[in-house]
């Protein structure tokens, strides 16, 4: 029986309702239930089962969460834990399965859609096949071509055959409009003439039957591929008999003289990527290169920055400079100003045809600032000093003035100087407030693609390296290389190369942590 200052689950339920933020929330979690249902469908269309399986849980964890009154704390867990999941989890997880594939340009696709692109790319016309008005469609940035066959109007892009789209506006032999897509003008078809040329359009869903290809944008015709395909030994035969066999532990097609077809398909390599970090003599050099300078641009960073913002801290806290509140405030201005945009600005600063530095400062001077290797590395670390002590001086100004004052007078009571006052009571008890931020320093600047990429881009190149690698790259900006520049963009060894950056940091930033123990005796 309920006690009088317990009120029923009806009348505790009919309370909640009657407050308008109930419906607030109401209408949130159908704006919630209606996206997640989005993405269930669309996870179903494209058959991402990895994908359905966590939308649906997390749509009925929110649910029960926020409609229930049990779960009060998790309401302020849930939101935070989905991020992580997708943001930060997944992420890692899925890094980490690509290091161990061949995943990149030539193997970026399952093997079924790599014997289909192989069979496209080796195709002729099919003699005494009807030709076709071909209208070449945008829909949604893919490049479509529309024909009508026997009167009736069809759509079909690279992922999907011929479909009948009865919305269509036909006039006579050609489409003039698809609804959803946009019909590229000559201009356009002339931008895009690449996408437009490489572009087959399978006919059914059996690649027997051909594809719909053209070669001037207004005509198009049925073509087959030179290769025959037999599924029963897995192998490709070209028109003069040779016999290109599935390699399934490279993915790719091979024939015995070592010529392979190409698309391959995605395969798993085992530690492969790892390996060719130390021995593949193209990369081996510019990786070890790159590690060492990441270390020493990263411990450089923190001592310069530390030792500038510590030396202006110590200066700007004694209260007899004058105007001191006014030079604090111009000190963070760096600090203030996007650090990308500030890296643009010393690129342009240090040019060394047109630079304000040559130019005005060094009255005409030809210095190659970001053209030699050595003077790159020094204009990097002195535009990263110019950054980064703006932050320490921040930091060091706020730990010195929670120092005690006493513990300073009784250094002057016992006689000791300046110099040995700093030393031996500011610089030990300031080590235990800033080291965690020096050691997260370390790991910023570890990673410090920004400036890398916005002041020299990595260079000068190494004349020979497979990739755009220069002197000036850390292994983050290495990275980057690797996975989007260059002609051979390999995304499984730039995700190796990512969990070893991972590896490091976290190593160096726990042996860090361990040590900063000892400095928290002295209190």
């Amino acid at each position: 029986m309920s006690s009088s200052t317990d009120p029923s689950p009806r009348l505790s339920h009919a309370r909640d309702i009657s407050r308008p933020g109930f419906y607030v929330k109401l209408v949130l979690m159908m704006l919630v239930n209606a996206l997640g249902l989005y993405g269930i469908l669309a996870s179903y269309g494209q058959q991402e089962w990895g994908v359905l399986i966590f939308l649906i849980l997390a749509l009925v964890v929110v649910d029960y969460v926020y409609f229930s009154k049990r779960a009060v704390p998790a309401k302020y867990l849930v939101p935070g834990l989905l991020f992580l999941i997708v943001f930060q989890i997944y992420v890692m997880a899925n890094t980490a399965f690509v290091a161990f594939t061949n995943y990149g340009d030539g193997h970026n696709d399952a093997k079924a859609p790599a014997i289909t692109q192989i069979m496209k790319t080796a195709d002729r016309r099919v003699e005494g096949t009807q030709t076709y008005p071909v209208t070449v469609l945008d829909r949604e940035g893919e490049v479509a071509f529309a024909v009508v066959q026997d009167g009736v109007a069809k759509v079909g892009d690279t992922d999907t055959p011929l479909e009948e789209m009865a919305d269509a506006t036909v006039d006579g032999d050609k489409v003039t409009e698809v609804p959803g897509a946009q019909v590229l003008s000559l201009a356009e078809i002339q931008q895009r003439q690449r996408e437009v040329l490489d572009l087959r359009v399978s006919v059914t869903d059996n690649p027997d039957d051909g594809w719909l290809r053209t070669d001037n944008a207004a005509m198009a015709y049925v073509a087959k591929s030179l290769l025959s395909y037999d599924e029963a030994t897995d192998t490709f035969t070209d028109p003069e008999g040779k016999v290109y066999a599935a390699d399934e532990s490279r993915g790719l097609f091979v024939a015995e003289d070592g010529q392979a077809l190409t698309p391959g398909w995605r395969v798993t390599v085992g530690f492969e990527n790892f390996t060719t970090m130390f021995t593949d003599g193209r990369l081996a050099g510019p990786f070890f290169k790159a590690l060492g300078w990441t270390f020493a641009f990263s411990i450089l960073s923190v001592l310069s920055t530390f030792a500038l913002g510590l030396l202006l801290a110590v200066v700007f806290n004694d209260p007899r400079v004058k105007g001191r509140t006014l030079y604090r405030a111009l000190f963070i201005l760096p600090y203030a100003f996007p650090g990308f945009l500030a890296a643009l600005v010393w690129r342009g600063m240090l040019n060394s045809e047109f630079g304000f530095i040559n130019e005005v400062l060094l009255g005409g001077w030809s210095v190659p600032w970001l053209t030699d290797g050595l003077l790159a590395k020094l204009a990097i670390l002195g535009v990263n000093l110019w950054l980064g002590f703006p932050y320490m001086f921040l930091v060091a100004t706020g730990a010195l003035q929670s120092i005690p004052g006493e513990l300073t007078e009784a250094g002057v009571m016992d006689g000791a100087g300046p110099w040995r006052r700093f030393w031996s009571i500011t610089l030990p008890l300031l080590l235990v407030s800033v080291a965690p931020l020096l050691i997260a320093s370390f790991a910023f600047n570890f990673n410090n693609f920004s400036l890398i990429f916005m002041l020299t881009g990595g260079g000068p190149n190494y004349p020979g390296a497979p990739w755009p690698i220069g002197e000036t790259d850390i292994l983050i900006s290495m990275v980057y290389a690797i996975a989007f520049e260059g002609g051979n963009r390999m995304f499984g060894l730039a995700s190796a190369m990512s969990i070893l950056i991972f590896v490091v940091v976290g190593l160096i930033s726990w042996l860090g942590f361990r040590q900063t123990r000892k400095l928290e005796e002295i209190m």
